[in-house]
C-alpha cells in the first residue's frame, strides 16, 4: 500500500498531504490533526489537504520516520524520547525535573531553544513542526503506595526502552525494567513488575488502574509528542505554502493543549472514582534524588541546555 502512495500530491491544483501515526482516533493527538487538515484547508481556500492514515496503517513509528526521510510520507508523530537517537540534545525531555510546571515546559518549548531542538532534526531529513502535549510521568505502584523515593526501593519499575528513563528510576531507586507497552497489563497482574510510570489518561484508558490501584502525581518527567515533516516534502512546497502549514500546526497545536488538559482531568476523576488511591507527593524530595543524576551532565551539551532552562 505504501509503495502506491505518494507523500504530496496534486489534484485539480490541490496539494494533498498524507499523514500517518499508530494512534487510535479517539486520541488527542489524532483529533489535533483532524484539525490541523481543517486549518490548512482554511487557510489554503481548500488548496491544500491532509489525508490522515491512522492505527498504524502505514507502518510502526520507525518505519513511518523511515518514509518521511525518504520523501513517500509527508508527516507523522513521534514521542521525543527515541527522537534523541537522531537529535541526542532531545534527551534533555527524559531527564526528571528539568521543568518546574506545565507553564514552564510550555515557555521552553514556544521559544527560541524549543525552535532549534526542532530544528536539529533538519541533519537527518526531517521537519520538526511542533510538539503536542503528552503530560507529565507518575509513578503507579500494585502493593503499596508511593509517598516518596524511599518508598520505590527494590520495586520493579517498569520503563520506556530509553537509556535515560532506566537511569532516572535508578536515581530515583527503583529497579527499572524495561516492559513492552503491550505486555505491561499481565506483567502487573502477574507481579513480573511491582509497577510503572505514565501520564493520567494512559493510565487510565490502559486499565492498569484495575491492578496497580496507588497513583503518585510526582511528575518527573514531561515528554512531548513531535510533529515531524519530511525535509524532502517540505522542501517541495512554496513559501506561501510552508507558512500556510505552519499557522495550521501552531492552532492544531493550541487545540490539542486543551483536548489534553480535558482528558487527563477526566482520566483523574474516573481513577478517583473507581477507587485509585491518588497520591500527591512531597516533590521536592523527589528533585533532592535526582540531584546527582543532573550533575551527570555537567560540561556536555545537554548540561549547558538544562542551565537555559533552568534561567528561563
Amino acid at each position: 500500500m505504501v509503495l502506491t502512495l505518494s507523500a504530496c500530491s496534486k489534484t485539480n491544483d490541490t496539494v494533498i498531504l498524507r499523514l500517518g501515526h499508530s494512534l487510535d482516533t479517539q486520541h488527542t493527538v489524532h483529533k489535533a490533526m483532524v484539525h490541523l487538515g481543517e486549518r490548512l484547508d482554511f487557510y489554503s481556500n481548500g488548496s491544500m489537504q491532509v489525508l490522515i492514515y491512522p492505527s498504524s496503517q502505514l507502518g510502526s513509528e520507525r518505519q513511518m520516520v523511515e518514509l518521511l526521510q525518504i520523501g513517500s510520507l509527508a508527516m507523522t508523530k513521534v514521542s521525543a524520547s527515541p527522537l534523541e537517537g537522531f537529535v541526542p540534545e532531545m534527551q534533555l525531555f527524559s531527564i526528571p525535573y528539568v521543568f518546574r510546571d506545565r507553564d514552564h515546559f510550555w515557555k521552553v518549548l514556544n521559544s527560541d531553544l524549543g525552535k532549534a531542538l526542532l530544528k536539529g532534526t533538519e541533519n537527518v531529513r526531517l521537519k520538526g513542526l511542533g510538539y503536542y502535549d503528552a503530560g507529565s510521568r507518575s509513578f503507579y505502584t500494585t502493593n503499596a503506595p508511593v509517598h516518596s523515593p524511599a518508598d520505590l526501593q527494590g520495586k520493579k519499575i517498569r520503563v520506556l526502552n530509553s537509556p535515560t528513563a532506566v537511569r532516572t528510576v535508578k536515581a530515583l531507586g527503583g529497579a527499572a525494567t524495561p516492559v513492552s507497552w503491550g505486555e505491561l497489563y499481565t506483567a502487573l497482574q502477574q507481579g513480573v513488575v511491582d509497577g510503572a510510570e505514565n501520564n493520567p489518561p494512559s493510565y487510565y484508558l490502559s486499565r492498569h488502574y484495575e491492578i496497580s490501584r496507588y497513583y503518585t502525581l510526582d511528575e518527573h518527567t514531561s515528554v512531548p509528542d513531535v510533529m515531524l515533516a519530511s525535509l524532502k516534502v517540505w522542501d517541495s512546497l512554496t513559501a506561501q505554502q510552508q507558512n500556510w502549514l505552519s499557522m495550521a500546526m501552531a492552532d492544531s497545536v493550541e487545540y490539542q493543549k486543551t483536548l489534553w488538559q480535558q482528558a487527563s482531568d477526566e482520566a483523574l476523576a474516573a481513577v478517583k472514582e473507581a477507587g485509585v488511591e491518588v497520591i500527591y507527593p512531597d516533590k521536592q524530595l523527589f528533585r533532592d534524588a535526582v540531584k546527582e543524576f543532573h550533575q551527570s551532565f555537567a560540561g556536555t551539551e545537554v548540561g549547558k541546555i538544562m542551565q537555559q532552562i533552568d534561567q528561563m
